[in-house]
């Protein structure tokens, strides 16, 4: 069993253990609209959130913030802060958080809602909806617009479990996991049209031990994206459509950055999206890099681009002084990948010029168009292919 297996494995039981010694004990709830919330989707509710989250997170005892059934307004930028928190935090939603139809109320901040510093937080059920149209429609005009906020981010917190959450109409990305230690999304729901800009599902990035599980994303940008400096990342079973797909990067941007390692990606189903497995990184000197990457066990129904190294990233060729990509990508396995492709060239390594992709991994990949055979391109890689391959390999 590979390290990054076994890690996940240990990540697993610790989130089980961690889940049931959060609901085994007895908890003191802290209910939104008792404090004074109004269920009714018009009044802002967001001092009534902040005072439950301080009295819960004041507690000597095992507490919760509770949301009850309705509609509750939030609408302007929260922080629910675990920084003096003494115990591990849990909020349960049975309603839905919406954010004010005036997107200028939140569209200039970072997070629309943020949890920061949490050591331990257990967030179950509920929606979210940013109720971004209105947004998306300012910059379909070519106004000068705000670029949005994330419905939902976690920073520099460890130990995460959300589950069952669901965000729709996100002004931009719906959920962002930063510098955190040991999280995991399960049961996770994201819908967005396909249309909408940069609505990215989970973006993760610089964090270590973040498992995405049993998860439906539907959006207008990635799926699921991974920045720099993310560690031992498991995915699987997730269903994604419309979007972008399942992307490493943009990565390379900085010349000091750090790589991407250890991730899983496996029983994943990509339908009608633009990419299905992509690697993307700027034409730029940079010092990162990607490695052990394994992809295994991918349905795609109707996908643009279902394999896609892209190393020549350069929009309209600016800021791009060197034209090349320093990011080294090293022992990526694509492994029981199937489907049909929307286009001929089912399989694109286009790798950097002077740092050549290195073991890449083809085993079993059976990708149609139309019935018909696809196409393979390859420039400056690196590999073997084994197996059933449908295109042929070009490595």
């Amino acid at each position: 069993m590979s390290s990054t297996a076994i890690s996940c494995l240990v990540m697993t039981l610790c989130f089980t253990l961690f889940a049931h010694s959060t609901y085994s004990q007895n908890i003191s709830s802290f209910n939104v609209q008792k404090l004074g919330a109004k269920a009714d989707g018009t009044l802002d509710a967001s001092q009534f959130f902040l005072t439950a989250w301080r009295l819960a997170c004041a507690s000597n005892n095992s507490a919760q913030v509770y949301v009850p059934p309705g509609r509750y307004l939030i609408s302007t930028a929260v922080v629910f802060s675990g920084y003096y928190c003494k115990r591990t935090m849990v909020m349960r939603i049975d309603g839905t958080i919406v954010a004010p139809t005036n997107y200028n109320l939140i569209a200039n901040s970072e997070n629309w809602i943020k949890f920061d510093n949490v050591r331990g937080l257990y967030i179950t059920g509920g929606t979210l909806d940013a109720q971004g149209a209105a947004l998306w429609a300012c910059k379909a005009s070519g106004k000068t617009c705000p670029q949005g906020a994330t419905s939902v981010g976690f920073y520099s917190s460890r130990n995460i479990v959300v589950s069952g959450l669901r965000s729709i109409n996100s002004q931009m990305f719906h959920m962002i996991v930063y510098k955190c230690n040991n999280t995991k999304l399960q049961g996770i729901k994201i819908s967005a049209p396909a249309d909408s800009p940069n609505t990215d599902g989970i973006h993760v990035q610089l964090s270590t031990g973040v498992s995405i599980l049993s998860s439906q994303i539907g959006t207008g940008d990635d799926c699921i994206s991974i920045g720099p400096g993310t560690v031992n990342t498991w995915i699987e079973s997730v269903s994604c459509g419309p979007g972008h797909g399942i992307s490493i990067g943009s990565l390379g941007w900085d010349l000091q950055e750090p790589g991407v390692q250890n991730l899983t990606v496996k029983t994943v189903t990509l339908r009608d999206t633009d990419n299905g497995l992509r690697i993307k990184t700027w034409a730029r000197s940079s010092t990162g890099f990607v490695k052990n990457v394994l992809f295994q066990h991918i349905a795609m129904g109707n996908v643009r681009n279902p394999i896609l190294i892209d190393q020549d990233y350069c929009p309209n060729n600016l800021n791009c002084p060197g034209q090349v990509s320093g990011v080294k990508i090293s022992n990526v396995i694509y492994q029981d990948v199937h489907g049909t492709s929307a286009t001929p060239v089912a399989l694109s390594l286009q790798c950097s010029r002077d740092y050549p992709c290195s073991g890449i991994r083809l085993e079993d990949v059976v990708l149609t168009y139309n019935g018909l055979p696809t196409t393979a391109s390859c420039s400056y890689a690196a590999g073997t292919a084994s197996g059933v391959m449908n295109p042929t390999s070009c490595l």
